[in-house]
């Protein structure tokens, strides 16, 4: 029998969003006769070049079919509130979003086609995820290293099924880049569980430190000015 979460995780929100954005496209193409978000939200190069940069974004809130759409929700319904309780809400909604930003950018860079999807970003939460277990594998113990052999098979096999055509694999590539390289700098750490007479303690987390924010700043910066110099190039080589 189904049961409701005691908590509702923030993944749950963007969940609801994605859907709702969905059922937008769809009644956008009832009764107009195409679909408006996309064609002001989806990764389309020639509008990015002109300036519009959120394109690297909403992509994550569309998708383009039923079964599009149910794969990346099913996906983020398994791993994001699991994510949610390790990192933190906000935490999570950064790993979330610049693995969105990082996907599309790659995309941007490396493919001239249209994409669309939350996979992107859905690929940051796995990469974050691959890397909370190797930092804190002294914890898990001889558990470690099959749930991250576990997640490189889960990557290869997606990576493998995008080399199909009509699948931004660019995309999937650049999620997991920058998932992982925000997860360095995110990622909660212990202090070594203290064992007394009464069993082991509850685990302490070790407070961030102010490289750990600088890191994601730092990873912010060198995003916005890859896509300032990559717009300036193809501007220039396209003579506009």
């Amino acid at each position: 029998m189904f049961k409701l979460p005691k908590k509702i995780y923030f993944s749950f929100y963007i969940l609801g969003i994605t859907v709702f954005v969905y059922i937008l496209q769809n009644l956008s193409q009832m009764i107009f006769g195409y679909d408006l978000p996309v064609f002001f939200g989806a990764k389309i190069n020639q509008f990015i070049l002109q300036g519009q940069l959120w394109r690297l974004i909403t992509p994550v809130l569309l998708h383009g079919s039923l079964i599009h759409i149910g794969f990346n929700m099913y996906a983020l319904y398994n791993i994001g509130p699991s994510l949610e309780r390790k990192y933190g809400i906000w935490p999570f909604l950064a790993l979330y979003l610049i693995g969105g930003v990082w996907g599309n950018t790659l995309s941007f860079l490396l493919s001239p086609n249209p994409s669309l999807g939350a996979s992107t970003a859905i690929f940051g939460l796995i990469a974050a995820q691959g890397v909370y277990i190797y930092k804190n594998r002294y914890l898990l113990g001889p558990a470690a290293r099959p749930l991250l052999i576990n997640i490189a098979m889960i990557v290869a096999v997606n990576l493998m099924l995008g080399l199909n055509p009509g699948i931004d694999n660019w995309g999937h590539i650049g999620g997991l880049l920058g998932g992982a390289f925000v997860a360095l700098g995110l990622v909660p750490r212990y202090e070594p569980p203290a064992v007394v007479r009464y069993g082991p303690q509850p685990l302490v987390e070790v407070k961030r430190r102010g490289w750990e924010l600088g890191w994601v700043i730092f990873c912010t910066i060198v995003f916005v000015a890859g896509v300032l110099l990559v717009n300036v190039r193809y501007t220039s080589a396209l003579g506009l």
